[in-house]
């Protein structure tokens, strides 16, 4: 033990060192882009070496950003409604492989066929719910998805990568049918209670929750105001219920860091379903799409790199083969961590 305690030492060294250059590069990067708030984690060997919060949660209160401000992680939700599935099928309840019609009723003819790893990842050729009018329009969810239901397909199934919400509204509802559950009573019970996050909860704009950070932007408003072009706003979006697996989660970067612990311990799905789960779909030409099931796969080989990106300011990525994860959220909308997460994680390589 004596003898390892010196090769202990060098590795905390190193450690702190990465630590170091990540605060620098997180506060240089903030003020270049004047982002407002921010949370950053690290995992590295299956335990968190960094977790820290910069900035404002809401600039005009002056509120600051703590380690229980919530961040919306928008469409970085879907990576978590992947692990869901993949529960599900080790629990035999479902066939990544099989049709949706197999789960769900009352499906246009043209949608039957299509497989539920191709929700997952993107290519089921489906039109977008999201371009039809939603709540906030006057419209209603019934609505919207009646009217996403009577649109042509995009494209045949498997045809191509099209990103798509409908896609993860479907997938939620096969989630409440062979789950028995609301889709969010799932995540709590089934990930979030796992993981340690207490936090972790539901909401978009419209929604009241408690210690959410403001979100913001700086693109202009179209209006005659003589600084549009370049002041900070606020920006508002929509998450209706139906389509929270695809977008709803709001959530910290400790909470974040701590699922990807729970993820990489085995305590969600087996090593065997995650190796399934980031593996990226291949389309009907036999090449691969730019998605496996839930995860953007920005890499896949010699060493994969799988993400979470959402709203143009939240991100993770997972190194599966380097024993390593970054999670950035933040509040602005532009924000885009995932362009400055690789100069994070080679701190740590």
């Amino acid at each position: 033990m004596l003898l390892a305690l010196p090769g202990l030492g060098r590795a905390a060294d190193a450690i702190e060192t990465s630590n170091d250059q990540t605060r620098r590069l997180i506060q240089q990067t903030m003020k270049e882009q004047r982002i407002p708030g921010l949370q950053v984690a690290v995992v590295k060997d299956g335990r968190i070496v960094l977790c820290e919060s910069y900035g404002w949660a809401n600039v005009e209160n002056r509120v600051p950003a703590t380690a229980k401000t919530l961040f919306p992680l928008n469409s970085g939700t879907k990576p978590l409604t992947g692990v869901a599935l993949m529960q599900l099928a080790e629990a035999g309840l479902v066939n990544l492989e099989a049709p949706v019609s197999r789960y769900l009723d009352d499906l246009p003819s043209a949608w039957q066929p299509i497989r539920v790893r191709q929700l997952l990842a993107h290519t089921s050729g489906l039109p977008d719910i999201v371009d039809q009018p939603g709540p906030v329009t006057g419209s209603t969810e019934a609505a919207m998805w009646k009217a996403v239901k009577q649109q042509p397909m995009e494209a045949p199934p498997g045809e191509k990568f099209a990103y798509n919400q409908t896609n993860y509204g479907l997938l939620a509802q096969i989630i409440v049918k062979q789950a028995k559950m609301p889709y969010e009573r799932y995540m709590k019970e089934r990930q979030f209670a796992l993981a340690d996050m207490p936090l972790t909860t539901f909401g978009d704009s419209y929604d009241l929750v408690a210690n959410a950070a403001t979100i913001y932007s700086r693109f202009p408003r179209r209006t005659l105001a003589p600084d549009d072009a370049d002041r900070l706003s606020h920006w508002v979006y929509e998450m209706p219920y139906s389509l929270h697996a695809g977008g709803g989660i709001q959530t910290t970067a400790t909470e974040l860091a701590n699922w990807i612990v729970a993820l990489s311990n085995g305590r969600f799905i087996s090593a065997a379903s995650a190796q399934r789960m980031w593996t990226p779909e291949k389309l009907s030409s036999g090449a691969e799409g730019s998605w496996a099931a839930g995860w953007p796969v920005l890499a896949s080989s010699p060493k994969r790199q799988v993400a979470g990106i959402g709203g143009n300011r939240a991100a993770f990525i997972v190194y599966p083969d380097e024993g390593l994860a970054v999670v950035v959220l933040t509040n602005l909308v532009g924000g885009n961590p995932e362009r400055f997460i690789p100069q994070i994680a080679a701190f740590y390589k």
